[in-house]
């Protein structure tokens, strides 16, 4: 036995596997040939044969007299069933070991890249090894903690803070895994995904790493190890390294010093000078990856930061327009310290109602503060959002009986466009989710529309406007960029926003106006009803004292005399705005020769350029008048209100035939009122010359439209189809004018 261990000393004090230690003696090795050492050391380890534990006392004392000279640094787990010496059958002063739960950088990145940075500068390493493996505890935990965290949770210890920050990880493993993986798969892919995260954050994160890798110098590489067999499966290089190597953070998030990115006094004041677009947009991205990462640097604001605050003013970079969700604390979101962001909120991230606040406030951070940058920020699982998409589908376009219906009523037309663009068959949460991105866009394009001093800021490329969502579930910023519609938006000629445009009454200093033009006022003024934003009550002496010097409508408008259709409330319109006709059934057929006289007059003297007959659904002279015709009576039509139901029999007439007899009484009153207006229509072509003449010219336009009581939307009918057939032929007078010059 004795000469038995005699013989096996004498073999390791000559044999030549034995290997000498590394030291500062030793140049640096080049990563292909660490990364080759590692390799046999595995296999060394997997075939029972090692050689790492075989040292001696010289070999000892060489490390301590000539320093470590590492030839590769590994971030590995923490987990006991991995010693990463072990693995790779190293020797003392091989291998930089760095390891936590889950080989990860989500906490405590600064010590971890700080260490990376010393081994690969100091101590000459080359070679970066990132090493997850199977079966891994913490990564298993974070996998299970984001498939069962239905609502989030507050972490209420370290732990839990850890496995729900490794929840991103968890995230892009189930997308890769596909629908109907089980948790297993999704945590045997987590492994790898968590892998290439820490090699990501390495790249993103370090300057110096990152100089290195960019020059050949130092290479990171991923492995995972199989505890079943000890092998360790190499990965190689980041699939997305050279992206990343365009990175210009230089540090971790949670080492970046305050006072070099927040202003002279430690916050952003007027003191400090414009930041350019770009760099505001990189500082916002950087903020939230410090906020998702749980490596927050704003600090509570000290005194002499407020007075400064006070003293010197504010200077923002950025203005962000985002929703008043109390989950989406913009200034958290963003990592932000007082002075940085000028932050505009309400519910659904929108510029449907009080836009002019909004578009105004963003003119002033712009203009007057000086801010390069407007972000525009959504959020999933945003309830106003998902308000809209439940009215635009249940079709609900009733009155607004509230402002908050109001609201999601102006959100419809957002939802509208989402399901047109996902096509038919969309789930409701599928449309809720896309209808949050097509809702950024469009407040984006609503600023560049209705905004001429923003407008002027982006076409000179003095300001850049940005859109972004912001995931519940992650904490991370999705930056969307620009709005497709920018070019085309900045390109077309700028308006007010819709609740501002009015402000000036209409009287006889100003010029007709074109036909088209008055009708786009009708069709925004009554959108402006519809969503319960009205603009036209706001009238002030002046323009009482500029109306009292003469009229010029833009719009002749001939309707019902039906109390629930108050045409000027109808139409948003101001005094001035509309030269109104009205009777039952918006009609000619009775009083003919006043209503053609006041038009010709509105028409010639006046010089109105539009002529609109509006009836409404449920009408009441309508309903007579139908039910008069089919129930076949016949009077001497001893009263007015009978002689106008009867006049109106004609109009209920062709609409049964129209229909066909076996149309309820309900749908032939409903088709009526659409032929009524037509026969109004029709009535001024055929019975007034100098209409018919302006119409021929081109001068006159006449349009019809059906006001719908239960939505408050105007239908627009555009002209009537008859009307070619009567400007040709010869006109006639009115039949209660030609009696009267019988008689006379």
């Amino acid at each position: 036995m004795v000469f038995a261990q005699l013989a096996d000393a004498f073999s390791f004090c000559t044999s030549p596997d034995v290997r000498h230690v590394r030291t500062t003696a030793d140049p640096p090795m080049a990563p292909e040939e660490s990364l080759k050492m590692l390799k046999e050391g595995n296999r060394r380890f997997v075939d029972g044969r090692p050689l790492g534990a075989r040292t001696k006392d010289a070999a000892r004392r060489q490390l301590v007299d000539q320093g470590q000279a590492p030839h590769t640094a590994i971030i590995g787990c923490a987990d006991s069933r991995a010693p990463l010496e072990t693995i790779f059958d190293a020797m003392p002063g091989d291998l930089f070991v760095l390891r936590n739960a889950g080989n990860t950088c989500t906490h405590a990145e600064g010590s971890m890249v700080g260490s990376l940075e010393f081994a690969t500068g100091k101590l000459g390493s080359r070679l970066i090894l990132v090493l997850g493996h199977t079966n891994c505890g913490a990564i298993a935990g974070a996998t299970k903690t984001y498939l069962e965290a239905k609502v989030p949770q507050k972490a209420g210890s370290a732990l839990q803070g850890l496995l729900q920050d490794l929840g991103a990880v968890a995230e892009q493993a189930v997308q890769e895994a596909g629908p109907g993986a089980s948790a297993d798969e999704v945590t045997a892919r987590a492994v790898k995904v968590n892998v290439y995260h820490t090699m990501s954050f390495l790249l993103r994160f370090s300057e110096s790493i990152r100089s290195a890798v960019r020059e050949g110098t130092v290479q990171i590489q991923g492995g995972i190890y199989n505890l079943e067999t000890g092998s360790v499966d190499f990965l190689g290089a980041l699939p997305t390294q050279t992206e990343l190597l365009d990175s210009t953070m230089a540090i971790p998030p949670s080492m970046v010093e305050a006072g070099e990115a927040r202003g002279k006094h430690g916050v952003r004041t007027g003191a400090d000078s414009a930041v350019p677009k770009d760099v505001a947009l990189k500082m916002l991205k950087a903020g939230n990856e410090r906020f998702a990462a749980g490596a927050p640097t704003a600090t509570q604001t000290s005194g002499p930061m407020r007075k400064a605050l006070v003293q010197c003013g504010q200077a923002p970079h950025s203005a962000i327009l985002g929703c008043a969700d109390s989950r989406v604390p913009v200034d958290t979101v963003f990592d932000a310290m007082p002075g940085e962001l000028f932050v505009l909120r309400n519910a659904g991230n929108t510029c449907t109602h009080a836009e002019g606040s909004m578009v105004g406030s963003l003119e002033f951070c712009t203009g007057k503060l000086g801010s390069r940058l407007i972000l525009v920020l959504g959020h999933t699982k945003c309830g106003a959002i998902a308000g809209a998409t439940q009215t635009f589908q249940a079709g609900g376009e009733n009155a607004p009986g509230s402002a908050l219906e109001g609201l999601l009523q102006g959100l419809s037309s957002v939802a509208k466009d989402a399901s047109e663009e996902l096509g038919p068959g969309a789930l409701q949460e599928e449309l809720a989710a896309h209808t949050t991105k097509v809702n950024v866009f469009s407040s984006m394009n609503f600023l560049l529309k209705y905004s001429e001093p923003i407008r002027e800021l982006v076409r000179k490329g003095d300001l850049d406007i940005q859109g972004g969502i912001y995931h519940l579930e992650t904490g991370r910023v999705e930056f969307l960029g620009r709005s497709p519609q920018q070019a085309e938006l900045l390109a077309a000629e700028g308006t007010l926003p819709p609740s501002m445009a009015l402000g000036t009454v209409r009287t006889t200093s100003d010029g007709p106006m074109a036909p088209q033009a008055a009708l786009k006022l009708l069709k925004v003024g009554n959108e402006r009803f519809v969503v319960g934003a009205p603009k036209a009550g706001k009238v002030h002496s002046s323009m009482r004292e500029t109306l009292a010097t003469g009229q010029a409508p833009h719009t002749a408008l001939v309707g019902c005399a039906d109390s629930r259709v108050p045409l000027e409330t109808v139409f948003d319109a101001l005094p001035g705005d509309l030269f109104v006709l009205r009777n039952a059934g918006n009609t000619c057929t009775h009083a003919e020769g006043s209503v053609l006289g006041s038009l010709e007059f509105c028409t010639g003297p006046l010089k109105t350029r539009l002529i609109f007959v509006l009836g409404h659904t449920s009408c009441g002279a309508i309903k007579g008048a139908t039910s008069t015709f089919l129930s076949g009576q016949k009077t001497k039509a001893p009263q007015a209100l009978d002689a106008l139901l009867q006049g109106l029999g004609s109009v209920v007439s062709d609409a049964q035939k129209e229909l066909g007899k076996k149309a309820t009484e309900e749908q032939v009153a409903a088709h009526a009122v659409k032929l009524n207006v037509f026969h109004t229509m029709n009535f001024m072509l055929k019975y007034s010359e100098p209409i018919r003449q302006k119409v021929r010219s081109g001068e006159l336009e006449i349009q019809g439209g059906v006001y719908d009581l239960q939505t408050g939307r105007v239908e627009f009918l555009g002209a009537s189809p008859s009307q070619a057939k009567l400007v040709a032929a010869e006109g006639a007078v009115a039949p209660s004018l030609k009696s009267k010059m019988q008689g006379a």
